[in-house]
């Protein structure tokens, strides 16, 4: 199987090590075990159960504690609802694994996560982009997703909120969605990892899972619970789709790792006090981002309202990928471009981390402007 190069995570590997300022960390600053524990409340009882364990497969597709727990986040799925992967990427992967097949017609809403457009193309697929505009906010033209979406469309996938944009999909377009996808009959795939993370009233927008039988929610600890080292996530779905995910998962999951699950199963019960510490922060960066923008003369920012990223313009003869090899070679502040996200001219930022990092980094950066 040939696949495309996947850019964000190639742009890690080769620019993160050396990174001074790190403003492409797509992550609330994480978790330690004991700031966990602590938030749990019951430190001794949770170290005893942790030390008593036997480091053995564990519960095949996650333990029924967890997938309780993270049923309660949605409101209309059950524990049969749910399988545990390895992260939301291997979650997304297995949904593509088991849905797509040579020749079946995708739509994937962009910018997004690579997987969302390169894995079904990968397997034959026929892939149609959607784009994004800023000029519309960041969300998707539903007039021009109707008239993509054909009688033969198999999947269209999409990410809510909105990575790297930080756009959130209202109640009301999403439902509109819905109906846009049963007139077709075909499955929406929605990689939902920062559900939990709008940054105003309720955290948790709809999921597709809840509103749309053949809605598929991907979900994840890395961002709204603040712990990517554990590489867990889930999937949300009908139960003949979750039973043909588990299908495929045997081939190449087995189980995720038993304190894996252990620890997410306390971060979800938990889950209002972690949301509530990290939205806390992302909203101390937010500001820091957007007073930086409104005097920044060479940008221009449509504020977002979900997740822990925007999408910024610059002013720069220079391509996205030539400015941020060049500003990080010079400064050594990192900063994805917007071409591994297949949009030119913008950068992605990350606010939900070291705050003062991220002040000094954006003068930083406004002082490299300037001189370039």
């Amino acid at each position: 199987m040939k696949i495309d190069k996947f850019k964000v995570e190639e742009w890690f590997n080769k620019y993160e090590k050396e990174a001074i300022y790190d403003l492409a960390d797509t992550c609330v600053e994480s978790l330690t075990i004991d700031e966990l524990l602590h938030i749990v409340g019951e430190r001794e009882k949770c170290i005893e159960e942790i030390f008593s364990r036997k480091l053995n497969y564990g519960d095949i597709h996650g333990s029924d504690r967890l997938k309780v727990a993270i049923a309660d986040m949605y409101e209309n799925q059950s524990k049969e609802n749910i399988t545990i992967t390895h992260g939301a990427i291997g979650a997304n992967h297995l949904v593509m694994l088991s849905l797509v097949e040579p020749d079946d017609k995708i739509v994937s809403i962009i910018p997004t996560y690579q997987q969302h457009y390169s894995i079904p193309e990968s397997f034959g697929g026929h892939v149609n982009l959607l784009y994004l505009k800023e000029e519309n906010k960041w969300l998707p033209d539903l007039l021009e997703l109707e008239k993509m979406v054909g009688n033969d469309t198999k999947l269209i996938c999409m990410n809510n909120p909105n990575n790297p944009t930080g756009a959130v999909i209202s109640d009301e377009m999403l439902y509109q969605i819905v109906e846009i996808a049963k007139k077709a009959d075909a499955y929406i795939l929605c990689d939902e990892v920062y559900r939990g993370l709008n940054h105003e009233g309720n955290p948790f927008s709809i999921s597709i899972a809840d509103i749309y039988e053949k809605g598929i929610s991907t979900g994840s600890m890395s961002k709204v619970f603040s712990l990517a080292g554990l590489r867990l996530g889930w999937v949300a779905a009908n139960e003949k789709v979750i039973e043909e995910i588990n299908h495929q998962r045997e081939y190449n999951t087995i189980s995720v790792g038993i304190l894996d699950d252990y620890f997410a199963t306390l971060a979800v019960e938990n889950k209002d006090k972690i949301i509530k510490r990290n939205i806390e922060k992302i909203l101390t960066g937010k500001k820091i981002l957007t007073d930086w923008a409104e005097k920044e003369p060479k940008v221009r920012l449509i504020v977002p309202n979900g997740g822990t990223t925007a999408f910024v313009h610059y002013d720069s003869p220079l391509s996205s990928t030539e400015l941020c090899k060049c500003l990080q070679e010079d400064t050594g502040v990192m900063i994805l471009p917007g071409e591994t996200l297949e949009l030119d001219k913008y950068l992605r930022i990350g606010y939900g981390n070291n705050f003062e990092q991220l002040k000094k980094a954006l003068g930083i950066f406004s002082e490299w402007l300037s001189e370039n």
